[in-house]
């Protein structure tokens, strides 16, 4: 069985910004794949939806904590349904990768994502796939350096242009998720 979570924030302000890029993805996941639509589970703070994937179990969660506490909500998951955490898949925002480019990274530092770290931190292990979204401006200007507050730029929404390349991007991540993995 594998568990794909999807990174965001759960407040409804939130929905459409760059850190919420990984619940549009699951989103679309359980879409895809006609997964029901997800429940509430107070028990680990999370909305869960579960279904298949070429025959395999699949479980898609949408920690309703804030981002920074993801960790929490995925491990208090994985302790009570005994999950193998190499089946765990994260998918979520990267600052460091331009608008668009998609990576997909196992056994790898949070490279300073909050909410991946928090995973890390609670699971004392990065043992797990990542599936990497870039939200990075391309800069006009070679060599210009992004020049922003990362938490102001990432709890913004997407720029209208960027909103409309947003279907297509999520089409690509959905359509390298790593399953089955075994």
């Amino acid at each position: 069985m594998h568990l794909i979570v999807g990174l965001g924030n759960p407040e409804k302000k939130y929905e459409k910004t760059r850190h919420n890029i990984g619940f549009r993805a699951v989103d679309e996941i359980a879409a895809n794949f006609q997964f029901p639509i997800f429940n509430f589970q107070s028990i680990f703070n999370a909305q869960i939806s579960k279904g298949k994937i070429l025959n395999k179990d699949i479980v898609i969660i949408k920690p309703q904590a804030m981002m920074n506490n993801s960790g929490l909500v995925i491990k208090k998951f994985i302790r009570n349904s005994k999950f193998k955490i190499q089946n765990l898949i994260v998918i979520h925002d990267d600052i460091d990768l331009l608008f668009g480019d998609i990576r997909i990274s196992t056994n790898s530092s949070s490279a300073g994502h909050k909410g991946v770290q928090s995973i890390i931190d609670e699971l004392k292990t990065q043992d797990f796939t990542r599936i990497r979204i870039g939200i990075k401006p391309e800069l006009k200007v070679q060599n210009q350096k992004l020049k922003v507050n990362t938490t102001d730029f990432v709890l913004k929404n997407f720029t209208s242009d960027e909103e409309k390349k947003i279907p297509e991007i999520i089409k690509k991540a959905v359509e390298i998720i790593p399953v089955p993995l075994s």
